[in-house]
């Protein structure tokens, strides 16, 4: 159905701070902090400022997954940054991150501290730092890290797309729904594939692309993003839905899952995290 008010772009788009949805206080075309404010920084090497959206809870499922395995080097420090609250844009996080985005890692067990930032490149910076989660050479390799850049290139239509016009557009736009719901349905179908030939989605063994694709297809799959399962009718991927299942079993991914978390049951909330004893605190 076409849209009953059609929209003829100007000829210079100037930015309108009231035509942004939901999140229109925390989007704006301009890049730099907007205030002066320093990051905490506590006692282990690792310090993360986040948020456990699903590019943040990535990182600390990756980070329990570590210490899980033993690399008591992963050790860190979880910040809760409050995006609603613009701590983003604070002088100290967008040196750390200068696009102000979460998540943001600094690394300070060497000479001097080393930034890292985009949940990706922190997977696979960590992945190598610990020599784990990531096959080190040939086409096992070579499949994980496509895997992982699938994800990077898929979360726009997911996340800013389909989740966006869906979920938090001011106004319902049929055309944009439809067009981000038929990607997203493809995105799905292409995993369910790959899945029904593999247990994980590199191969047989549990990689950073399960922990980068997880948080938001296996949400999606559990109805858990955008409350759009039915609408999405994504009960009919079934391989998506066992591996879902099955990572969501891990128990360093309910650990990570918990990290920097400020809603929902206050029983899996983890405001901040220091020290693994502090899971056991609530």
């Amino acid at each position: 159905m076409p849209d009953p008010t059609p929209y003829t772009p100007p000829a210079i788009w100037t930015w309108n701070k009231e035509n942004g949805g939901k999140f229109a206080s925390i989007n704006r075309p301009l890049a730099g902090p907007t205030h002066d404010k320093v990051l905490p920084v506590g006692r282990h090497p690792l310090q993360l400022y986040s948020l456990a959206t699903p590019n943040g809870v990535k990182v600390t499922v990756m980070l329990e997954e570590l210490l899980a395995l033993g690399h008591a080097g992963a050790e860190y420090d979880a910040w809760l940054i409050k995006i609603s609250d613009g701590d983003q844009f604070g002088s100290g996080f967008v040196d750390v991150n200068p696009n102000s985005k979460i998540p943001a890692l600094m690394d300070r067990s060497g000479p001097a501290p080393v930034r890292v930032f985009e949940s990706g490149a922190i997977l696979l910076y960590l992945a190598e730092k610990f020599g784990a989660l990531l096959p080190r050479e040939g086409a096992a390799r070579a499949e994980c890290l496509s895997w992982l850049f699938w994800q990077m290139g898929s979360a726009p239509y997911l996340g800013g797309g389909f989740g966006h016009f869906y979920a938090y557009a001011p106004t319902k736009i049929e055309y944009a729904i439809d067009r981000f719901a038929m990607e997203i349905k493809r995105q799905l179908d292409v995993l369910d594939r790959q899945l029904a030939q593999h247990a994980f989605l590199a191969g047989s063994d549990y990689s950073i692309a399960d922990i980068a694709v997880w948080p938001w297809y296996g949400a999606l799959a559990k109805g858990l993003l955008y409350e759009a399962g039915e609408f999405l009718q994504v009960q009919h991927y079934a391989h998506v839905q066992r591996w879902a299942d099955q990572i969501a079993e891990r128990p360093a991914v309910q650990r990570g899952r918990r990290v920097n978390r400020s809603w929902g049951d206050p029983a899996s909330q983890l405001l901040e995290r220091h020290e693994a004893v502090d899971f056991d605190a609530r």
